[in-house]
């Protein structure tokens, strides 16, 4: 298949940025050579990892991540224009996997950013492999802006979530785009009770469970940073407390915002510039910062791409054929 220059664009999601191990592992058990890999947000991270060659190392790196650990990785302050510094977890993916610069590796890599005064889309094509991440990965709010070849970057999310354009600016002649947050309108849905199929009373009861858990997660997390403050949190959420209906936490209110912002940006972008192949693994039950939740992810990755090995084989074959 080397005939074809396959590249991925790897989609920003956070913690479900995880599934795209799954899927590019797949993708290799098929026989597919890729080429070139383009990353926003978590995904340039993840491509990262692929394009240096250390993507097994990445992978064991993520399966042995539990909460303390996600934790250790954070570096807290709220004067850096975002809730995590962010130095800390790329610093380590540095020291763990080695630095590089994006013009020396092996494989074609690039990823997107958004310039936070400007608002103009940045591809980084060139300088520290983990710098051009970490520019890539600030979550507004979330994860403070980085200061990358004299602007301020902030997440590619916000202009570009799932970075075809620039697959093809690298040269790519089939795109296989991952999507992470495809779930976000049935998951919507489900909040509000409209468009749910019937259910048995027992998988009614475990759905409410699982949504139930779902959103201790998202507030979870961080609540137990604070768990000596636990009077205080209390009486806090108290005073959020609406007709009896538990107020969402700060965090899932951003998430869910940032949810709806790069869902809609992918949609009118995927319109104007389609990919060959779309990857979309239903992982609306993980939330942004359940990082680790990366096995769970990983697994789901694998088999969505799996399933769709007949069509992802036919649609480069059909290609070559249209070429040759």
């Amino acid at each position: 298949m080397s005939e074809v220059k396959v590249a991925l664009a790897l989609g920003s999601g956070a913690a479900r940025g995880w599934s795209h191990i799954g899927v590019i592992k797949a993708l290799e058990e098929m026989g597919v050579r890729i080429n070139m890999v383009a990353g926003t947000s978590i995904g340039s991270l993840v491509g990262a990892g692929y394009a240096s060659g250390r993507l097994a190392e990445i992978e064991q790196w993520v399966q042995g991540m539990n909460r303390w650990e996600v934790f250790n990785l954070l570096d807290f302050g709220f004067n850096h224009g975002g809730i995590i510094g962010g130095e800390k977890v790329f610093n380590r993916a540095r020291e763990e996997f080695g630095h590089r610069n994006i013009e020396d590796l092996p494989i074609t890599y690039g990823a997107v950013a958004t310039d936070l005064y400007s608002g103009r889309e940045i591809w980084l094509r060139e300088g520290d492999l983990y710098d051009a991440s970490r520019a890539s990965c600030a979550m507004p709010g979330i994860l403070s802006p980085k200061s990358f070849d004299g602007r301020w970057l902030i997440d590619g999310g916000l202009v570009n979530p799932v970075p075809v354009s620039l697959c093809r600016a690298l040269g790519a002649d089939f795109v296989i785009a991952v999507h992470l947050n495809s779930q976000l309108n049935s998951k919507a849905q489900q909040r509000r009770g409209r468009s749910i199929p019937p259910q048995t009373e027992a998988e009614q009861l475990e759905k409410e469970k699982t949504d139930m858990e779902v959103q201790d997660n998202e507030n979870g997390f961080f609540d137990n940073m604070w768990s000596g403050s636990k009077e205080y949190l209390d009486s806090f959420k108290e005073r959020f407390r609406n007709n009896g209906e538990k107020a969402p936490g700060m965090f899932s209110v951003m998430a869910s915002s940032i949810d709806i912002m790069q869902e809609r940006i992918t949609k009118a972008r995927m319109a104007g510039d389609p990919p060959d192949i779309l990857v979309q693994p239903k992982l609306g039950h993980i939330g942004i910062m359940e990082f680790y939740r990366g096995q769970e992810a990983i697994d789901l990755g694998y088999e969505t791409t799996t399933r769709m090995r007949d069509l992802i084989m036919e649609e480069i074959d059909l290609y070559r054929e249209r070429q040759g």
